[in-house]
């Protein structure tokens, strides 16, 4: 009897624990959820928008989540009142030669940082580091009155220069760098491979997750960039998406026309959508992971 009253009563805390646990989970996905729904409602509003008739959007007294008459109409205006596809080549120029550069010299200072051994390397990455304590809004009119001294105003260049440095980045992979072994590097050095070498066969293989994180993220940079390229450039012809917006909003549907508005944001957005959605596992794994595991 004893032993019976013992194993029920030692059962009573298990199922206890386990109903908590079942209780706490759903209250989790609960919560995961409308965060999720908040967080997809204004894309699903955009696209939503997108596909309206015109005369059915400006006809609606209270907004209707859903339509039995979807067009693809809004999406031919987009690219017809505006140069939109312009717009699309000039940023995709911009974001593979800012990409690219930014990739040169990112990854050579990280490097140099974290193996070369060189005299005031620490104070010179202290100073580095507290460049990324003023807010870039501070330097952009140092950078606006030198691009124009330089003449670059209204060219790719003047874009494109002031974006391929980042602090940020540049840290970010040489700590990853850091978490590489040193006995590899000196193995390395005793075979007789150099620097440059042990670069890119050694460290850039290992710390590919990283780097990739980084080339996605400088890409959604530079798709995004409004400020910069709204104050450098009054040229239509070197006009980014970003700019291309508010160029469409005054000057091709003005500010009545939302369904063709959100047709050109949902063009704009969908490559960065689509970006997210391959490298997704390789963008957590780069920002979660260090260069080496163990």
């Amino acid at each position: 009897m004893n032993e019976n009253n013992n194993s029920a009563t030692s059962i009573k805390p298990v199922k206890k624990r386990k109903k908590s646990f079942r209780v706490t989970t759903v209250l989790v996905y609960i919560m995961l959820s409308l965060w999720a729904l908040m967080v997809l409602f204004p894309f699903y509003w955009m696209l939503l928008t997108s596909v309206k008739d015109y005369g059915d959007y400006s006809s609606e007294y209270i907004p209707q989540f859903f339509t039995l008459a979807p067009t693809l109409d809004n999406y031919a205006e987009a690219f017809s009142a505006v140069p939109l596809g312009r717009y699309f080549l000039n940023t995709l120029i911009f974001t593979l030669i800012t990409t690219a550069l930014m990739l040169v010299v990112t990854v050579p200072a990280a490097f140099a940082f974290s193996r070369l051994e060189f005299r005031g390397k620490n104070l010179l990455f202290t100073l580095f580091l507290a460049l990324m304590m003023i807010p870039n809004e501070l330097v952009i009119i140092t950078n606006f009155q030198t691009i124009t001294d330089m003449g670059m105003r209204n060219t790719f260049s003047g874009l494109i220069l002031p974006s391929v440095t980042s602090v940020f980045f540049i840290y970010l992979l040489k700590e990853n760098f850091e978490q590489i072994p040193d006995e590899l590097y000196k193995a390395a050095k005793v075979d007789g491979t150099s620097d440059f070498k042990y670069l890119v066969k050694v460290m850039i293989p290992i710390c590919k997750p990283t780097i990739i994180t980084i080339i996605i993220l400088k890409v959604i940079e530079c798709w995004n960039s409004y400020i910069w390229p709204r104050l450098i450039t009054d040229d239509q012809a070197y006009f980014l998406v970003s700019n291309g917006i508010q160029e469409i909003r005054e000057n091709g549907f003005g500010r009545e026309n939302i369904p063709a508005m959100m047709a050109a944001v949902v063009v704009i957005s969908l490559p960065l959508i689509v970006l997210f959605i391959i490298f997704r596992k390789k963008i957590m794994e780069g920002v979660s992971r260090g260069g080496t595991k163990g």
